[in-house]
């Protein structure tokens, strides 16, 4: 498992290398979707995304600024295949 900061910044997601940054990304984006699925499961037919807890907003943004370098990188990143 990858050690991310508490902080993602522009600079830190330069560091990374494409494997890095892939691994990253995966990394986060079980953190959101585990994190989604409760609040869908708390919030049912109400769930909003952005009007979720911190936690959850915070999981996206982070996945979200990974997710981007991925594609700016013109990386593939297949989700299913990872697990």
């Amino acid at each position: 498992m990858m050690v991310i900061p508490d902080r993602i910044n522009a600079r830190w997601i330069a560091t990374l290398g494409d494997d890095e940054l892939v691994t990253a990304e995966a990394q986060l984006y079980d953190t959101f979707r585990e994190r989604e699925a409760v609040e869908r499961t708390r919030a049912g037919a109400r769930y909003v995304l952005l009007q979720g807890p911190a936690t959850l907003v915070n999981a996206w943004h982070r996945w979200g600024l990974l997710n981007n370098e991925t594609r700016n990188r013109q990386l593939s990143v297949n989700h299913a295949r990872m697990k």
